[in-house]
C-alpha cells in the first residue's frame, strides 16, 4: 500500500530545533537551501545554534553577519558559500580526514542534535533515498536524535547504503527545487590537456579510478577512450565517466571489491549525471568511512589516485586547504586516496596542478605560504605531475625531490628556485 505521508510547512518543521544545539545540514548538491535559508528567519528565536557540514552549494543565507549571533558554522570542508564566514571569525574548520568524520558522529565527539537532509520521494515501502550525497550524511542521520527531510522529486533514488524509511524523520517537508549543477569540460585549457595525456599515459589497463571534479579529472577523463577494463572506486562521481562507461571502458571487471559497480560516496555534475545515477544499480553510492578506508581501497589493484593542490614545496609537502592562513577547503579524502592507492598493488597516488596560477604565481614552491597547511606529507607523495612533466618523489631524499620538482616548475620560475636550492642545500642543483 502507498504510505501516507504528513508534510509540514518550513516553519513547523525548524520548530523542533532548539537554542544550544548542534545541526547536521547534508551538503553538496542535496545542500537544503530553502530550509536553510528557512532556519534564517528563525535568528529571533535560536541562540548559539552549531551548524555542521561539508560543503555548502547555493546562496546561503544564514552565513551572512546579520545571523552570527544565533548560528555559529562549524564546517568539516569550507565552501564558497560560508568561506567568507569562516574567514571573518563568523564560523570555524575542522581539520579531519573525509573517512574519520563518521566516528565524531558515532562516538559522540561531535553528538548531533538535529540532521536536516534533503531525500528523494518515498517508494511505496516508505523508503527514500539520500539521493548523491551519501558519503557523511549515512553517520548523520544514524546518530542524530530527530531528523528533519526535505523531499525533493528531483533527487534522484540511488542505491547503496542512502535507504531511509520515512518512519525516522521527525518532520517532512515538500519543495520542489532544480538540484545545482556543475561543469568544467567548458573549462579544459591546453594545460590541463597537457596534464591530462601525462596522466592518461600513466593509466595501465584494469586499473581502478579516483578523481574528483575539475579541469584536470575531465581532461584525464576525455583522454582515455582507448583504454580497456578500467574501475571506478571515487569519493566523487562526475559527468566524464558517463560516456566511458556506456563504451564499456569502464566496466569494473578487473575489481576486487565491487566487481561490475562504479562505487562512489558522492556525485557533482549535470543534470545529464543525477538522470544516468537515479535508480541505475551499477553505480552504487556508499558510506564515506567505507569507500574512503585506506583499508578498502588498497584492496583493488591498480589504484590511480588524482588529486589537486594549490602548493607543492621543494621537499613535496603538498598544501590542498588553503592560501596561507585562509582557509580554502578542507583535508576532505585526499589522504584517503594517496594512502589508499599507494597500498594498492600497482597503484599510482597522483597529485597533478598546473605550475602556475591563473594570476600568474608559482605553485611549486620553495616553501609553503607562511600559515599554509600540509595535507599530503611529504612522505606520503608519490607522483606529482605538471604540464612540464611528472616527478616520481617517491625513495628521493630532498635534494634529489627539488631537482625533479624544479624541472616539472614552470621555466620562468626555475632560476628562482634553483638560487633558493643553493641556499638551502649549499649546492647547485
Amino acid at each position: 500500500m502507498i504510505h501516507p505521508y504528513n508534510y509540514v510547512t518550513a516553519k513547523e518543521a525548524l520548530s523542533i530545533i532548539e537554542s544550544n544545539s548542534r545541526v547536521f545540514v547534508h551538503g553538496s548538491i542535496c545542500t537544503p537551501t530553502f530550509l536553510l535559508n528557512e532556519l534564517a528567519g528563525e535568528k529571533d528565536r535560536l541562540q548559539n545554534v552549531e551548524l555542521v557540514s561539508i560543503t555548502l552549494k547555493g546562496d546561503v543565507e544564514i552565513a551572512k553577519p546579520e545571523y552570527q549571533d544565533s548560528f555559529l558554522i562549524n564546517s568539516l570542508f569550507v565552501s564558497t558559500p560560508i568561506r567568507e564566514a569562516v574567514a571573518e571569525g563568523r564560523g570555524d574548520f575542522v581539520p579531519v580526514f573525509l573517512s574519520d568524520i563518521p566516528d565524531l558522529f558515532k562516538n559522540d565527539i561531535m553528538p548531533l542534535d538535529t540532521a536536516i537532509v534533503q531525500v528523494s520521494p518515498p517508494d511505496k515501502q516508505g523508503y527514500v533515498s539520500l539521493g548523491v550525497s551519501v558519503d557523511i550524511a549515512r553517520s548523520a542521520v544514524d546518530s542524530a536524535k530527530q531528523i528533519i527531510a526535505m523531499i525533493n522529486p528531483n533527487m534522484p533514488r540511488t542505491h547503496g547504503d542512502g535507504m531511509i524509511h520515512t518512519d525516522r524523520f521527525a518532520k517532512m517537508v515538500f519543495h520542489d527545487a532544480d538540484l545545482p549543477e556543475e561543469s568544467y569540460s567548458s573549462k579544459v585549457g591546453e594545460n590541463e590537456l597537457k596534464i591530462g595525456k601525462l596522466i592518461a599515459d600513466m593509466i595501465d589497463d584494469g586499473s581502478t579510478l579516483q578523481m574528483g571534479i575539475g579541469t584536470i579529472p575531465d581532461a584525464v577523463l576525455s583522454l582515455l577512450g582507448n583504454h580497456k577494463n578500467l574501475g571506478v572506486h571515487t569519493e566523487m562521481m562526475s559527468d566524464g565517466v558517463i560516456s566511458l562507461i556506456e563504451s564499456d571502458v569502464i566496466n569494473n571487471r578487473k575489481k576486487k571489491i565491487h566487481p561490475n559497480k562504479s562505487v562512489t560516496s558522492f556525485a557533482l555534475g549535470t543534470k545529464k549525471l543525477y538522470n544516468y545515477v537515479d535508480d541505475n544499480p551499477s553505480v552504487v553510492f556508499l558510506d564515506i568511512d567505507y569507500v574512503n578506508s585506506p583499508q578498502v581501497i588498497q584492496r583493488n589493484p591498480k589504484v590511480v589516485a588524482i588529486n589537486s593542490a594549490i602548493e607543492v614545496d621543494l621537499t613535496g609537502q603538498v598544501c590542498s586547504d588553503s592560501i596561507g592562513t585562509l582557509q580554502y577547503s578542507g583535508i576532505g579524502g585526499q589522504m584517503d586516496f594517496i594512502r589508499g592507492a599507494a597500498l594498492s598493488k600497482g597503484g599510482k597516488p597522483i597529485i597533478a596542478l598546473t605550475s602556475r596560477t591563473k594570476k600568474g604565481m608559482p605553485r611549486i614552491v620553495p616553501y609553503l605560504k607562511e600559515g599554509a597547511g600540509v595535507v599530503t606529507t611529504r612522505g606520503h607523495v608519490h607522483y606529482v605531475v605538471t604540464e612540464y612533466g611528472v616527478a616520481y618523489l617517491f625513495g628521493k631524499n630532498l635534494r634529489q625531490r627539488a631537482k625533479l620538482l624544479i624541472d616539472i616548475a614552470h621555466p620562468d620560475d626555475r632560476e628562482m628556485l634553483e638560487k633558493y636550492c643553493f641556499e638551502r642545500f649549499k649546492v647547485f642543483i
